[in-house]
């Protein structure tokens, strides 16, 4: 699979197109600490945001979590101005929530390594290792704070809970539930309240990837969505636990063409906890 198989790639970057561009991107590493340590692409900048999650998507609360996220992107140099690419260990949910968050806050030019580290190293490129530890800051001597990466928000890319409540009802709306068959069926309980939306396709996010990690072809992934109703012609909202699982069959169904799709950036950490949330239990079978 090459990523100039996908209709629209602009969320996407090859190994061999990173490795012409490195002194031209802002590169960020969005893997754990100790792996950042252990080998990233040189250059990189580390930033783990895995544990930072929205469980409100009304309209304070939400406002509030992306003004966290201009500020963390800041502090990583990101500018609207320069193209940023962001990776982890395979096209993964780690990257691809932070892909997302970026087009959320309307960088022009954000991408996903494809494959990650795992496609860096096998096209013979090198990671570097952290030897030592940064020196400690003289504040007498530190730069002043980076200012916040300055964001024009576009909120046609993500769904709130207000969104998904209307598109239970609505026929050109798919919701598409990515989580394991355990935690859609809710035999794994990961909320208050478990189960799925009703009306809601499964379709476990890693389907659409290879044994690699990174995307299987681009003609396999549309049959995949199309074979259960997921079609470019419909609003898509994909749904997981807290927007990270996601993310990344929102890069997909993008990636593939698909116009309108609305990753519910609270998802199930938010619906699942809540007794307004109208939830099904799929019966066996379905």
């Amino acid at each position: 699979m090459t990523i100039r198989d996908f209709p629209d790639s602009k969320y996407l970057i090859d190994a061999r197109e990173l490795g012409e561009r490195l002194d031209a991107v802002t590169l960020i590493d969005l893997r754990p600490a100790e792996d950042f340590a252990i080998g990233h692409i040189e250059g990189s900048r580390h930033l783990d945001i895995y544990g930072v999650s929205l469980n409100d998507s009304a309209e304070g609360p939400l406002n509030a979590f992306l003004s966290i996220f201009r500020n963390l992107f800041g502090s990583r140099g990101v500018t609207r101005d320069k193209p940023v690419v962001i990776y982890d260990h395979e096209t993964g949910e780690r990257a691809a929530r932070a892909v997302w968050l970026l087009a959320v806050l309307g960088h022009p030019d954000v991408r996903i390594l494809e494959g990650g580290t795992r496609a860096w190293v096998e096209s013979d490129r090198r990671l570097t290792r952290l030897t030592e530890a940064p020196p400690p800051v003289d504040p007498a001597k530190a730069p002043p704070t980076s200012p916040p990466f300055k964001a024009t928000l576009n909120p046609d890319l993500l769904a709130t809970r207000f969104d998904v409540h209307r598109a239970i009802d609505d026929a050109q709306t798919v919701i598409v539930d990515v989580r394991r068959e355990s935690e859609y069926r809710g035999t794994e309980k990961r909320a208050r309240r478990a189960g799925t939306i009703p009306g809601a396709v499964h379709i476990f996010w890693r389907e659409h990837l290879d044994d690699k990690g990174a995307f299987r072809p681009a003609e396999e992934i549309r049959d995949l969505y199309a074979s259960r109703g997921v079609t470019p012609g419909k609003t898509i909202i994909p749904v997981c636990q807290g927007g990270y699982r996601s993310a990344n069959t929102f890069l997909a169904l993008k990636s593939l063409g698909y116009p309108r799709v609305r990753n519910y950036v609270s998802s199930w950490g938010e619906w699942g906890n809540r007794d307004d949330s109208k939830i099904v239990v799929p019966e066996p079978g379905k």
